[in-house]
């Protein structure tokens, strides 16, 4: 799992959509799945998602089960870059996520 993290990581920086500086606190305020109302997609999984999966290994816990390809699938349509390496990564997350394994 860890790995794949990274992957996904070094995937948004090759795309350029890792960011430096995280935004407005009052963006990690959203109630909404996802922070659909404060976050781009790519921000959620950078500054929410990423760092939560990362905490929980770090401290062995029991990891979730989730489904992000549908929800990215749905977000990226209309992207002008191709997103489709991003895509296969997190898929693969999700599948990572049911088979509980974390040292992949």
């Amino acid at each position: 799992m860890t790995n794949q993290l990274r992957l996904i990581k070094d995937e948004l920086q090759r795309l350029t959509l890792w960011q430096p500086s995280p935004p407005a606190a009052e963006a990690f305020l959203s109630e909404q799945p996802f922070a659909l109302d404060t976050m781009q997609p790519y921000e959620w999984l950078q500054w929410i998602f990423i760092p939560r999966m990362q905490a929980l290994i770090d401290a062995n816990a029991e990891l979730p089960k989730f489904a992000l390809h549908p929800y990215f699938e749905e977000a990226f349509k209309k992207q002008e870059m191709d997103v489709d390496d991003l895509l296969k990564l997190i898929k693969e997350l999700d599948e990572l996520s049911t088979n509980q394994r974390m040292d992949d």
